[in-house]
């Protein structure tokens, strides 16, 4: 079976808008699947999907993306690319000392670009990690959702990748954000094509999911340890 595929969502009012800002810089075709837009991930980066929404009853966010840098050069050079398509700089505390630096994509979502030499992201591909608000519980619960192993598990931190690499996916531990109001991200899996579909919602019951409801196209809503939601899709 081949390594199972991550996809992180976003409820963003302007989908079309923000999803091209996304494919632009990350390179990645645009899909429209009818209920949002998909920028496609394979089995070392992860997939990005832009859901129609209003902010409206929303809670905080809980990830945000980090892109990896090459030199000095290409981190301005990235950033500068950014604010031309729509970006803009975001004040979240950062110190001037520290090496990456925080934008917001025109629908508001924070992400980081990350200084060069980063060790912890060396070899991650261009979308480097999903950096989330979590448990340890919850890093242990996606490892094995996913078969991904750990690749870092310190101070109640965690993190997963691919077992071919890529994007790692980080859990940062206490404190933790209140759960309030609807997720405005959440993670999507699709069933492995060789995988029946009722099976895996099963294993990730097993696993100490919640199930929450289903779709009438059979996608399955449920919540991992720390009840952030999340969807199991059919194959396509």
């Amino acid at each position: 079976m081949s390594p199972r595929q991550l996809t992180v969502a976003f409820h963003v009012e302007d989908a079309p808008t923000v999803a091209r800002f996304w494919a632009d810089t990350l390179g990645r075709e645009m899909v429209d699947d009818g209920s949002g837009v998909h920028l496609p991930g394979d089995d070392r980066q992860v997939g990005l999907r832009f859901v129609p929404g209003s902010a409206d009853g929303a809670g905080p966010a809980l990830l945000h993306l980090h892109l990896t840098s090459a030199s000095d050069d290409d981190q301005q050079r990235q950033v500068a690319a950014a604010l031309r398509r729509g970006a803009s700089h975001l004040d979240v505390g950062q110190r001037p000392e520290e090496g990456h630096i925080v934008l917001a994509d025109p629908g508001g979502n924070a992400f980081c670009v990350i200084e060069p030499g980063n060790r912890f992201l060396a070899g991650c591909g261009p979308l480097g990690e999903a950096a989330c608000d979590g448990s340890r519980e919850v890093g242990h619960f996606w490892s094995a959702a996913l078969d991904w192993p750990l690749v870092w598990d310190q101070d109640e931190e965690t993190a997963i990748q691919s077992p071919r690499g890529g994007t790692k996916v980080a859990w940062g531990g206490p404190p933790e954000t209140p759960r309030e109001g609807r997720n405005r991200q959440w993670f999507e899996l699709v069933a492995p094509a060789d995988a029946d579909h009722r099976a895996e919602v099963d294993r990730l019951l097993a696993l100490a999911a919640t199930r929450l409801g289903e779709d009438a196209d059979g996608t399955v809503l449920l919540a991992d340890p720390g009840g952030n939601s999340f969807r199991v899709r059919p194959p396509r």
